[in-house]
């Protein structure tokens, strides 16, 4: 019998097999099956391999067959033979060196057999002894380019910046590991990770470092290299310099370089003090300033989410579910937003359907009192502004959502006078994820913020903050413009499951990086409040 394996354990291994089915070629949907079957296990308060010995693990949602075998391998002999044998074949050590180069993982494997090499260490000598000439395809250009990317001296980026449901999930096991913080790019909440800190003052941390499964190479001694290829920076700081390491390790480059020289401190605290400047939150750091910052938007301020899903369109649980989980949150009211029809890629609600549902609301709200679900509706935004259901719909519902979905490469003044017109219907509350964005995607959109925020103003329309992981749209930037015109926020997660709405913290840490305060976010209010139409 293995040892107990604890579901952060678990989710650890499903994350290996992925990363390893991506080098091995198995198709992308397969690789992201198993990653989100590891986020799901993370999230999951119960024992994860109780449910497994029980035969009960496919009651979670997204767990199939397949992960299922893999699963009761695991719990019953604590490995998965497979993931051993694709560790052999694939050498995750040269891959993840080979992609931090810039190189396939194919084009990896097939230098290091040529070159007759194993380790990260041998593929790097082999290359600084000028043998990569020996590979067939790799000319004098190609072989600079490797050796100038292994001798480098500025900081190393990933090919694509990491979104932060995945920087999270990758770096938070190793700063643990090493007993250090999390810096960089991932501390200020940045929508696209790039840099990635750790800093530690632990004697051993670069030793633990070193050995961990999650870093496969090394490049000089304090980077490491995962699997993926993304760079991992420890910064190893004496306890009396902790706080000047890790306010170096946070900020912009940018921030950073108007404060040196840094001075000593064993806290943060202690070096803005001697700066003579005000403690700034991390997700401030971004461009020089030394201006008392206000008293940012924080998570226990917000009282409900006016954004999920449901089993009625393309959401995973139910309406019952989805409110039980708001309230347990300790909200105070939940918004049900499924889409209408002309979304065309997911199922949508018809007149009759969102009568339907709402008597299915009602029922939930009797069992769940004085918590309170409100009707809600995300509804598309036709292309000549018009609204995808009837006014005498959206008329008896809590709470309608805007959205644009089709028509995202719109020329500007198209986009703006769609959206504007879809504003102006007296029953609209707030215009959803309205730049269209989806990081490492599709770019934001034309749409022209400051015509919208002046509708907003003469409507009293509110924008979102849209906190799926791949949108955070409105970005910080954006939400700063908003805030300086006085337009109304709403911090929103687009669930569409459960622990879906754990991507409010996104939504808030977006919204603080646009400086917004309590005030600023109309779901900071009162249900009596958000149901008071204007």
């Amino acid at each position: 019998m293995s040892r107990e394996l604890d579901n952060s354990s678990l989710a650890e291994r499903l994350d290996a097999f992925a990363a390893l089915l991506d080098l091995a070629g198995a198709s992308y949907y397969t690789a992201r099956a198993y990653r989100r079957a590891a986020e799901l296990i993370r999230a999951t308060p119960a024992p994860v391999s109780e449910l497994v010995r029980q035969g009960r693990v496919r009651e979670l949602r997204g767990i199939g067959p397949g992960i299922e075998r893999r699963l009761v391998e695991l719990v019953e002999t604590g490995r998965i033979a497979e993931l051993d044998e694709l560790e052999r074949e694939v050498q995750p050590q040269i891959v993840g060196l080979g992609r931090f180069l810039g190189l396939s993982a194919k084009r990896s494997v097939e230098i290091a057999q040529t070159l007759g090499v194993t380790t990260p260490e041998g593929f790097r000598e082999a290359a600084r002894a000028g043998r990569l000439r020996e590979v067939q395809g790799i000319g004098a250009k190609r072989e600079a380019a490797i050796l100038a990317a292994l001798e480098r001296e500025e900081r190393p980026k990933p090919r694509r910046g990491l979104t932060l449901n995945r920087v999270r999930v990758l770096v938070e096991p190793v700063a643990a590991a090493v007993n250090g913080v999390v810096g960089g790019d991932p501390r200020r909440w940045r929508e696209l990770s790039e840099r990635l800190v750790i800093v530690s003052s632990d004697n051993n941390a670069l030793d633990r470092f070193h050995e961990l499964p999650e870093i496969v190479a090394v490049v000089d001694g304090t980077v490491g290299v995962t699997v993926e290829g993304v760079p991992v920076e420890l910064v190893v700081a004496p306890a009396e310099r902790f706080g000047t390491e890790l306010l170096r390790g946070t900020g912009s480059e940018d921030y950073v370089s108007a404060l040196e020289p840094l001075p000593t401190g064993a806290t943060e605290e202690e070096v803005y003090a001697a700066l003579g400047i005000p403690w700034c939150p991390p997700e401030l750091r971004e461009e020089p300033h030394s201006e008392e910052p206000p008293a940012l938007l924080e998570l226990a301020d917000v009282r409900g989410d006016l954004h999920c899903h449901t089993t009625w369109s393309d959401g995973k649980a139910s309406i019952l579910e989805m409110g039980e989980a708001a309230h347990d949150r300790g909200y105070e009211y939940l918004a049900i937003c499924d889409h209408t029809p002309s979304v065309g890629a997911v199922p949508g609600l018809t007149e009759d359907m969102v009568r339907r549902q709402g008597e299915e609301i009602a029922a939930a709200n009797e069992t769940l009192a004085p918590f309170r679900i409100l009707r809600g509706i995300e509804c598309d935004i036709l292309r000549d502004g018009s609204l995808d259901l009837p006014d005498d719909v959206l008329a008896e519902l809590d709470w309608v959502q805007a959205s644009v979905h089709g028509g995202q490469r719109m020329p500007a003044r198209e986009l703006t006078k769609r959206t504007v017109e879809a504003m102006r219907n007296p029953h609209v509350r707030c215009l959803s994820h309205p730049k269209g964005r989806i990081l490492n995607h599709r770019p934001e959109n034309a749409l022209d913020l400051d015509r919208v925020f002046e509708v907003s103003l003469q409507t009293g329309v509110a924008l979102e903050v849209n906190g799926l992981p791949d949108r955070l749209d409105l970005s910080g930037e954006h939400v700063r413009r908003a805030v300086e015109a006085g337009v109304k926020i709403v911090v929103s997660t687009d669930a569409h499951s459960v622990r879906g709405l754990a991507n409010m913290e996104l939504a808030v840490h977006t919204a603080r990086r646009g400086w917004a305060t309590a005030a600023d976010i109309l779901n900071t209010r009162s249900l009596e409040a958000i149901a008071t139409r204007r």
